[in-house]
């Protein structure tokens, strides 16, 4: 049998510290304003965004609203321009956080059983990024992505692939092709990243393959945002995100 290199099914009362960051990108807006949202309950994780949270990084981000758990962290000091995920090309790092590598992969079998309840403005992922200590480790891989206005009743449009972002060896490589599935109902999504690419699975089957694989370690940023737009949110749903396990094995 492989070797699990990662297991969290939520059954205790509190988010294991040991396995992750309740925070998203901290080094670009503040420990306090990323924090993420969240409940454990039933043995299950549920990702949520409040009425009374505030964007992330207004400055740089808009109205974004995001909660999200991420398995490392890495950035300069404050000033630098030297941080992971770096979205914007004036970002600078505002407050200055240890780096922390709780769970950082580099080929496994990655599983995930979730499900989500979204309006048109949310946006449910699981995405695993390089942890970024070298510039050009920046690469990300989507094992699952969902905007609610791609969500049916029978069918979803799940994005899964790999985004170059700043890595210049990848090439962005994106498959948002429907899979005829309820997302609001428990399904397990997988990937098996290998140095010869990455097959993406849905209950067991594959649906994508890609011929690219990111070649360091990458951490796990698990999240639901809210996105500002024009839509009437007078019938709005409570969105949520639930995780009932996220686990990984050696390849």
């Amino acid at each position: 049998m492989p070797a699990l290199l990662f297991s969290d099914d939520f059954d205790a009362p509190e988010l294991n510290g040991e396995n992750w960051l309740p925070c998203y990108l901290p080094h670009w807006s503040s420990w306090e304003r990323s924090q993420a949202r969240y409940k454990i309950r039933d043995g299950y994780l549920r990702l949520v965004v409040e009425d009374d949270q505030q964007p992330w990084c207004p400055e740089f981000d808009g109205g974004v609203r995001v909660s999200n758990l991420q398995t490392g962290h890495w950035s300069g000091p404050v000033g630098s321009r030297a941080g992971q995920h770096r979205f914007n090309q004036d970002l600078t790092v505002r407050e200055a956080i240890a780096p922390r590598r709780l769970f950082l992969p580099h080929y496994c079998r990655l599983e995930m059983r979730a499900r989500a309840s979204l309006n048109p403005w949310n946006l449910a992922a699981l995405w695993l990024i390089g942890f970024e200590d070298e510039p050009h480790r920046s690469g990300e891989i989507t094992l699952f992505e969902v905007f609610g206005g791609n969500v049916e009743p029978d069918a979803v449009k799940i994005g899964r692939g790999i985004k170059k972002i700043h890595d210049p060896k990848l090439t962005t490589e994106l498959d948002e092709a429907s899979v005829p599935i309820a997302v609001g109902d428990w399904h397990v999504y997988a990937m098996d990243w290998t140095p010869e690419g990455i097959d993406f699975l849905v209950d067991g089957t594959v649906v994508t393959r890609t011929r690219q694989s990111p070649d360091y370690p990458m951490q796990l940023m698990l999240n639901l945002y809210d996105l500002p737009g024009d839509e009437d949110r007078s019938q709005a749903l409570t969105a949520t995100f639930d995780i009932d396990y996220v686990k990984a094995w050696a390849k």
